[in-house]
């Protein structure tokens, strides 16, 4: 384990209820929220509590444990209804992180395995699955981890934007872990993290987590990149990801794209790191997948500061897409995939 997730954990199963910590404080304050129902733990995710597609899924199993919980001592007719009405609140929660959808159907099966049991049994296997959910993240963050790390040269200087840390995911992180494999594996490396407008996951969440684990990050805008890249001081690039579509396409957190198209013109690899489950067989390419729209005080200002006109237009999409021929590979649990596309993820999902 590392010195990082002994410290803080993303979310966590105590006394009968979920708590998440509270991603809006960091990093400022570290304290967590308690939930105690599917409709709390929907808008905990879409007020950003918890974000990143792996934690966003994890987060999910739970809602819908606790429902089931809420909902044990009903006649098995109330219990299917309100279980059907809460994987629903939790479905309309975030339209772009797939890992969501993924394990509300992983839960919707799960219950239909136990729908001859009561619902006080049934509540108690959903709660066991959730906690399956929730170990089996890491694990896939280690394995990918010790994938990635392989890429990363001694000494690598590594551009990364967002936020694909423990704080994304149930530990370890997907992008950061394997940052923190390499690290494990007693390479020196370090950390450019861009502060990732509108919502500055990189300057508050990134460059805290790294913070914990004595990893050296040097905070920098997100248009400084190029710049940096020019002067040849980016070994490398590693990013996580929202969704990625049967051809490879990659949604991440908006300003990825661009980041991805300074890379290819500097010949650095471009690397997305994602466990499986963020693979949507079901859409062709990036121009299927629904890209969010958050509000426009996201745009204006921060917390109580406000720095743009009152009335201005504003567009804000929280996500953007990397077309597949600018990754140079997708690190997985199951290994790297170089250069992916249609072909190369359909057998790789093939074999699992």
């Amino acid at each position: 384990m590392s010195e990082s997730q002994s410290k803080f954990e993303t979310l966590r199963w105590r006394d009968g209820r979920l708590e998440m910590i509270d991603q809006r404080a960091l990093p400022a304050a570290v304290h967590y929220l308690p939930f105690d129902s599917a409709a709390a733990v929907a808008d905990g995710i879409r007020s950003m509590v918890v974000r990143g597609a792996p934690a966003i899924g994890c987060a999910a199993a739970y809602g819908v444990a606790l429902e089931a919980q809420r909902l044990q001592r009903k006649l098995p007719a109330e219990f299917s209804a309100g279980m059907e009405a809460g994987l629903a609140v939790l479905a309309t929660s975030r339209p772009t992180a797939v890992n969501l959808f993924w394990a509300l159907a992983r839960m919707r099966s799960a219950w239909q395995t136990f729908s001859g049991s009561t619902p006080a049994q049934i509540a108690q296997m959903l709660l066991a699955e959730a906690q399956a959910i929730h170990a089996a993240d890491i694990e896939a963050n280690r394995r990918m981890g010790q994938h990635g790390a392989a890429l990363l040269t001694d000494g690598a200087r590594v551009l990364t934007h967002c936020n694909a840390g423990a704080l994304a995911t149930a530990g370890h992180g997907t992008a950061l872990g394997v940052i923190r494999s390499a690290v494990e594996a007693g390479k020196k490396v370090s950390v450019f993290a861009n502060e990732t407008r509108p919502f500055l996951q990189g300057a508050r969440l990134t460059a805290w987590e790294l913070a914990q684990d004595n990893i050296p990050v040097t905070l920098i805008a997100d248009n400084a990149a190029g710049f940096l890249m020019s002067r040849g001081e980016i070994d490398a690039v590693v990013v996580g990801a929202d969704r990625i579509a049967a051809n490879g396409d990659v949604a991440n957190k908006i300003g990825t794209y661009p980041v991805a198209v300074l890379a290819q013109r500097h010949r650095i690899p471009f690397y997305v790191a994602a466990p499986l489950s963020t693979i949507d067989a079901a859409i062709a390419n990036g121009a299927d997948i629904p890209i969010e729209e958050r509000g426009a005080d996201e745009i204006r200002g921060y917390g109580a500061m406000r720095w743009a006109p009152d009335g201005v237009a504003v567009r804000n999409p929280v996500f953007d897409i990397t077309p597949a021929e600018l990754v140079t590979g997708l690190i997985t649990e199951k290994g790297v995939v170089p250069a992916p596309d249609a072909g190369k993820l359909r057998k790789l999902l093939e074999k699992n």
